[in-house]
């Protein structure tokens, strides 16, 4: 049996009409269809995606958020679809967003704050989510400049630690994000919503432990893993040429076949009780040290 689309144009069963509480009021947008009952077939199409099988088989993910969604604008990736509601949106730019998404084709979707709330996985929800293609990238397509800076996240178990592992890299200039033996899926919503939409703005490959390592060392990319047991501070490791900095797991950290691959092992001095940083924090400032160094050679 054929699987059904998501995102074959329905015909409206009446126009010109949204429901909202007990007001009756225009679309806010001429090309937008209404959505008011939360039996609509594609609501429940669009719940079911807040579940990893779900967005595999249909290839898709969520984008909730206006600086999510204008962020993947920016970066060349185009919405299918976008669902809507006036009431909770926070400013006075989301017409225009809504309209950059009508231009790039995606379908419009106004509905009730009922409805809305039922879609949204947020607490507080922006009025916006957009459906989009899965993001997916392999090694080969990795095109890099002379010096890269990389980092390596192996195993992360958070959506909401992998997001921020893509904000901070965004931050501090990477290149490229190859995230290995992964625990959590990089389409999650929370993933996207953590990452404030940079998941959009950097490649970000995934790859298994062994086929990151084989391709580094085809490259010449020298690899610094991150652990507490390393025998020198990461501000005495050089930084400044093609180098891959490596985080994993913040219970375990990284897996053998990193650290013995590693051409160097580095630490960041912990002066208190407490023994390791969240993985996070712990890369924003080896990501920095990087940018640090890069900076006074330039």
């Amino acid at each position: 049996m054929p699987q059904r689309k998501l995102f074959s144009r329905p015909r409206a069963t009446r126009a010109g009409a949204a429901v909202r509480g007990a007001i009756v009021c225009p679309p806010m947008h001429a090309k937008a269809v209404q959505l008011t009952s939360l039996q609509n077939p594609r609501v429940k199409d669009v719940v079911r995606l807040q579940k990893r099988p779900h967005r595999d088989e249909q290839d898709l993910l969520l984008v909730e958020g206006y600086r999510e969604l204008k962020r993947m604008l920016d970066n060349g990736r185009q919405p299918l679809a976008l669902f809507y509601a006036p009431t909770y949106f926070q400013g006075e730019n989301e017409p225009a967003l809504i309209e950059r998404c009508a231009a790039a084709g995606a379908e419009l979707f106004e509905c009730t704050d009922e409805v809305f709330l039922k879609m949204a996985y947020r607490d507080r929800p922006e009025g916006l989510l957009a459906l989009a293609p899965q993001v997916h990238g392999s090694l080969a397509d990795l095109r890099l400049p002379e010096r890269p800076l990389l980092l390596i996240a192996e195993s992360i178990e958070k959506p909401g630690n992998l997001g921020s592992l893509l904000r901070s890299a965004d931050a501090a200039g990477v290149h490229a994000v190859i995230v290995c033996d992964r625990c959590t899926d990089i389409n999650n919503p929370n993933v996207v919503r953590s990452s404030v939409g940079t998941l959009f703005s950097l490649p970000v490959i995934e790859a298994t432990s062994e086929e990151a390592l084989a391709w580094l060392k085809e490259r010449g990319i020298r690899i610094l893993a991150a652990t507490p047991r390393g025998p020198k501070d990461y501000t005495e490791a050089d930084m400044t040429q093609g180098v891959a900095i490596v985080v994993g797991t913040e219970k375990f950290g990284l897996s053998e076949a990193w650290m013995q691959r590693a051409g160097e092992q580095v630490r960041i001095p912990m002066l208190g009780q407490i023994d390791s940083l969240n993985v996070a924090c712990a890369t924003t400032i080896l990501l920095y040290e990087a940018v640090r160094q890069r900076r006074a050679t330039a």
